[in-house]
């Protein structure tokens, strides 16, 4: 089972500022609950140390992510694999006419362990208001 969830937030500030939180692959990483540890690896490249709360998962699942696709101000596209599951996250920025700007989020999670599909379709959205949440805070305003 593939588990996809799309969520849209506008932010009352320029499509610039939003791009600087969602461009950084730390910044995006740090507000999901279950991302235990985060290091850079390379240009475009991070290992995510994740702890799901799966009887079948005793420890903590490094995910190699990958910056696949990178069109500032406006477009970022990453691959995460690891044993257990493969994500893969898209974040589309609108300039809207009145300033603000609309960031549209998808996510696709193929669990290969059972129970990890289970978790993300109970957990995704929560995890993607974490993410809006921390972009606010971020900005300077509220979410």
């Amino acid at each position: 089972m593939t588990v996809r969830v799309e969520r849209t937030f506008e932010f009352d500030a320029p499509r610039e500022d939003v791009w600087a939180f969602i461009a950084d692959p730390e910044k995006r990483a740090r507000p999901i609950s279950v991302v235990d540890e985060f290091e850079v690896t390379g240009e475009r490249t991070a290992r995510w140390h994740v702890r799901l709360p799966i009887p079948l998962i005793n420890r903590t699942i490094a995910v190699e992510t990958e910056d696949e696709e990178v069109d500032p101000p406006e477009f970022v596209r990453f691959v995460g694999r690891s044993k257990v599951f493969r994500v893969v996250g898209e974040h589309e920025l609108t300039e809207l006419e009145d300033g603000r700007t609309s960031l549209r989020n998808r996510f696709t999670v193929d669990g290969r362990v059972p129970g990890v599909e289970r978790f993300f379709e109970k957990n995704l959205d929560e995890e993607l208001g974490n993410l809006e949440e921390a972009i606010a805070v971020d900005l300077g305003i509220e979410a």
